[in-house]
């Protein structure tokens, strides 16, 4: 991770910008992973929790304003980076 936030601070960073900052997704919680991962970062670093908002939760105008599985479907790509045209949804 360290990597890809130096290079654009180093590369890309104007005058008066902050640092770039770094988020990892995990699937789940495990805190051992997360000390031994980040023991000899000296940057200030966050580790925090969220939970998955359903679909269902969303405001009707916002979720109305979303694409469905089935329009983003047709775009998607197949793990080898190539288009998925025949993908069930």
């Amino acid at each position: 991770m360290n990597f890809y936030l130096s290079v654009p601070d180093d590369q890309e960073r104007e005058p008066g910008d902050g640092p770039s900052i770094g988020l990892i997704l995990c699937r789940e919680h495990n805190r051992l992973v997360v000390e031994y991962a980040l023991r000899a970062m000296e940057a200030p670093i966050g580790v925090s929790s969220d939970h998955l908002s359903l679909p269902e939760a969303l405001p009707a105008e916002l979720a109305s304003a979303l694409p469905s599985v089935e329009e983003l479907a047709p775009g998607m790509l197949d793990p080898d980076g190539n288009e998925d045209l025949d993908r069930d949804v």
